[in-house]
């Protein structure tokens, strides 16, 4: 069974998670968030207390872990998880995990032969052949505004300025990390989501009636 692929790559709070299911349920693909995979394993190295400095004891934590899910949780969605999550994400090792996670997830599943997967480097190194790369491009106030009311819906105190704050730090870091940099992927179609989620809708229709 051929496998279609669509990567979803974008910074921190673009809307990649949003646009990911509006094709998942429109267009019927099965929906991969690729942050869930390091949110999660973020998650269990928080409750094996193990800091994001121990590279060591991480790499022991992963050889032994068989399997992690791919189930979202809003639980995963904290900030201290999601700085957790970004500063793992800097290892070579954890990414080959997560990358070969993702990787064997489309390869075995059997119900599904169209997926749609989102992250920061999916389209550029996970999924280099994809069908459809897309690239999601907000800037940075709005990208903060979205996260701050995302936090604010979920019951999490929050600051805006700090939220500006730190989605700066981490597209710095994203892009200048020496493994899997945040880039345009080659061959990508650059979305804009800065306005309307109606107007990203239609400039996603319009790709995905020529895929």
């Amino acid at each position: 069974m051929k496998k279609i692929i669509i990567t979803i790559d974008g910074p921190a709070a673009s809307g990649k998670g949003r646009i990911a299911k509006y094709i998942s349920k429109k267009w019927k693909y099965k929906h991969l968030d690729s942050g869930v995979l390091y949110r999660r394993l973020a998650h269990k190295l928080i409750k094996k207390h193990i800091y994001y400095q121990d590279f060591i004891k991480i790499k022991k934590y992963i050889k032994q872990l068989k399997d992690i899910s791919f189930r979202p949780n809003k639980r995963l969605r904290t900030e201290i998880i999601s700085k957790m999550a970004s500063k793992i994400a800097i290892y070579e090792f954890v990414r080959d995990f997560i990358n070969k996670s993702q990787k064997k997830f489309i390869r075995e599943n059997l119900k599904h032969s169209h997926f749609v997967v989102d992250g920061r480097d999916i389209g550029s190194v996970v999924f280099k052949n994809a069908s459809l790369k897309l690239y999601i491009d907000v800037n940075e106030k709005n990208r903060a505004k979205r996260r701050y009311k995302q936090l604010i819906d979920t019951g999490e105190k929050s600051i805006y300025p700090q939220i500006l704050k730190d989605i700066k730090l981490r597209d710095k870091k994203d892009k200048n990390r020496k493994q899997s940099p945040l880039v345009i992927p080659k061959g990508a179609m650059i979305i804009n989501n800065n306005n309307s989620f109606d107007e990203t809708k239609d400039q996603i229709d319009k790709l995905m009636c020529d895929l």
